[in-house]
């Protein structure tokens, strides 16, 4: 499908390729990875024919038909609907050839293009197109908007559905999921599936690229490297190699180390079976990568606040919209300090209207909010970044919230966010979206809050930025509450989620997996992704046939006897859960009471000895109760899964 010979390619005097080598086979999803600057872009641009390289060659199948991602798109007063059609560049020429000939009154083409058009299933292309802007989050009014009432993530989905609109061969997508919603990424995957073209895709969302992805190119060192499966393949694989290297081995057992500690204290505060088993197993999965990461270029931390209030925040029989719309009704919410909240729901459904609530913006339209004597907000949105100042330096940024801080210890904070030397004194003006993005986050970080309250925080940043962002959540001592259609940042720095929908937000008891069954429950799919051609010489596949009525009471029997061999196991889990947290906060007593100096002096030595014994033994037992829980856990998910398949 796509050979690259012995290719070089420099840009502003910066060599991005250096004799590289590569073949992609049709049908192939290969997501294209690498740090910034290193010449992903650039490879698009050189497919597209924008570029010419030093040497070598860029071989494509003749005739192949390329559909590409803009990154940006004019106001124009064409209707959504519209500019979406206007991908289908070959629709639009029939349209304008049978358009002149009825002007010319030539039967003879007008029956010829009417032919054509049928082949091209034109009398379908509108109800194709709004399924695409349905999917990608848009409402059927939204379809015969102007482009120009749009804003700009907006548009950069109209991009997107006009480029999945243009029947090709090859389609190029860069960073297609940066202004998309969990519900529009979701479906995107669902779509690509059944794309039958072979497909380039940039993307720092690794829950996406695993999804999706098929092959994984890296950009390292000037060259391209191509690996079979997806992005923890790859990165399971670049983890083996680099940890047998000795340079960075402290580094990487620092960061392994914090990993644990939150393992550990998330499984002390586990009470979700489901989410706590998902949870767990993806922080221990993170162990295993972190090799992967130790020559990031990024280390930071969000210190917290020296004082904190108990609750830091709540909310009670409040609403929440904008002007007399109301959206959100019965909010009852509080957090804690420690709290980890993911908001899960629909699009349009009321999240962000939520989070203007938390912190006290004017989409509370009634009820009680109540705040701590020492709460202190950090809140990151998209629209922040257009608060910052774009003539200030990230160092002035910080500079004028803490006059009296030495010029040294702000360059320390910023140097974690990759700032250095001349890049943290230069006006963010013309910084990139993900370099402002660090701005916007250290300047959060630096205030010291005690809750978070992040909208999309993982846009427009690289890989290894979303990584250390994780990290610093992870160790975060605050509380949190996140959106974000990341699922690896919400998988490990999470610990519920509030799910809002249908005006009203409710305790969610699944994980990621099962919202994303629900999902699929409440919205039938009608993307009308191209269908996978069958293999030459096989007759096309049938549809499945309908279920008879024995096959429903069949069905329903089996579903039956499912449960019922499911409930022991769920009371089992329950009884494990109380256990653990009765031991927990006997622990907890324990441990507290282990401080007292008295037991450190002569006379209390028996009694710390006891106290000690008492310790060991009461780890122990949780140690045994946790293990039967997890057994459990696991049993329960899979009997689940059947009942649910």
């Amino acid at each position: 499908m796509l050979t690259i010979t012995d290719l070089s390619l420099q840009r502003g005097g910066l060599w991005l390729l250096d004799a590289v080598n590569l073949t992609i086979q049709p049908g192939q999803r290969v997501a294209i990875v690498g740090a910034n600057g290193a010449g992903k872009s650039s490879l698009f641009q050189l497919l597209l024919g924008q570029l010419s390289p030093e040497q070598g060659s860029v071989a494509l199948p003749g005739g192949c038909r390329i559909a590409h991602m803009a990154q940006e798109v004019e106001a124009s007063e064409r209707s959504a609907l519209d500019f979406v059609l206007d991908g289908d560049h070959d629709l639009r020429r029939m349209e304008k050839a049978l358009a002149k000939a009825e002007e010319r009154g030539d039967d003879h083409a007008m029956a010829h293009i009417h032919g054509e058009l049928d082949i091209h299933e034109a009398w379908s292309a509108p109800r194709r197109a709004g399924a695409l802007l349905r999917g990608l989050g848009f409402t059927d009014t939204d379809a015969q908007r102007p482009v120009s009432a749009f804003s700009g993530g907006w548009r950069i989905r109209l991009n997107l559905a006009q480029a999945l609109m243009r029947p090709s061969d090859l389609l190029l997508l860069d960073e297609p999921t940066n202004h998309l919603d969990l519900d529009a990424c979701l479906w995107l995957e669902n779509w690509l599936h059944r794309y039958s073209g072979t497909l380039l895709f940039i993307s720092h969302d690794r829950d996406f690229m695993d999804r999706v992805a098929t092959h994984l190119v890296h950009f390292d060192q000037r060259q391209l490297e191509i690996y079979t499966g997806n992005y923890s393949a790859f990165e399971g694989q670049r983890s083996e190699r680099l940890a047998q290297q000795q340079a960075g081995f402290e580094r990487q057992q620092t960061q392994i180390a914090e990993i644990q500690r939150f393992i550990d204290r998330f499984r002390a505060q586990a009470t979700k079976a489901r989410q706590a088993q998902s949870r767990v197993k993806a922080l221990e999965r993170m162990e295993k990568i972190a090799p992967a990461h130790i020559d990031s270029p990024f280390n930071f931390e969000f210190p917290v606040a020296e004082k904190v209030s108990n609750p830091l925040l709540s909310i009670r029989n409040g609403s929440g919209g904008y002007g007399d719309t109301l959206i959100l009704d019965g909010i009852n919410r509080s957090l804690l300090p420690g709290s980890r909240v993911g908001l899960l729901g629909p699009n349009g459904a009321g999240k962000s209207t939520l989070m203007d609530a938390l912190r006290g913006a004017s989409t509370l339209l009634s009820g009680e909010r109540t705040t701590g004597e020492h709460l202190a907000i950090g809140y990151f949105a998209q629209h922040q970044l257009e608060s910052l100042d774009l003539d200030a330096s990230p160092f002035l940024h910080l500079q004028r919230l803490s006059p009296k801080a030495s010029e040294q210890s702000i360059r320390n904070f910023l140097g974690g966010f990759a700032f250095h030397g001349n890049e943290a004194l230069s006006a963010i003006r013309s910084f990139s979206g993900g370099e402002k993005a660090r701005v916007a986050l250290a300047v959060i970080a630096w205030q010291k809050p005690n809750l978070l309250l992040l909208d999309e925080p993982t846009n427009h940043l690289d890989l290894e930025m979303r990584q250390a962002l994780t990290m610093a959540l992870q160790n975060f001592a605050g509380a949190i509450v996140v959106v974000s259609h990341d699922r690896h940042l919400l998988r490990n720095t999470v610990d519920e989620f509030w799910l809002v929908n249908d005006g009203r937000v409710t305790d969610y008891e699944g994980d990621l997996e099962d919202y994303e069954r629900w999902l699929a429950d409440r919205r039938k799919d009608d993307s009308e992704a191209p269908k996978r051609e069958s293999q030459a010489g096989s007759p096309p596949e049938r549809p499945a046939p309908e279920d008879t009525a024995d096959d429903r009471k069949a069905r329903k029997r089996a579903e039956a006897a499912l449960r019922q061999k499911l409930s022991p196991y769920r009371k089992q889990q329950a009884a494990l859960e109380k256990d653990m947290e009765q031991l927990q906060q006997k622990l907890k007593g324990l441990e507290e009471s282990l401080s007292a100096p008295e037991l450190y002096q002569d006379s209390g030595k028996t009694l710390l000895k006891e106290r000690l014994g008492e310790q060991a033994q009461l780890k122990a037992r949780l140690d045994d109760v946790e293990a039967g829980w997890l057994e459990i856990s696991e049993t329960v998910e899979t009997l689940e899964a059947e009942l649910t398949a």
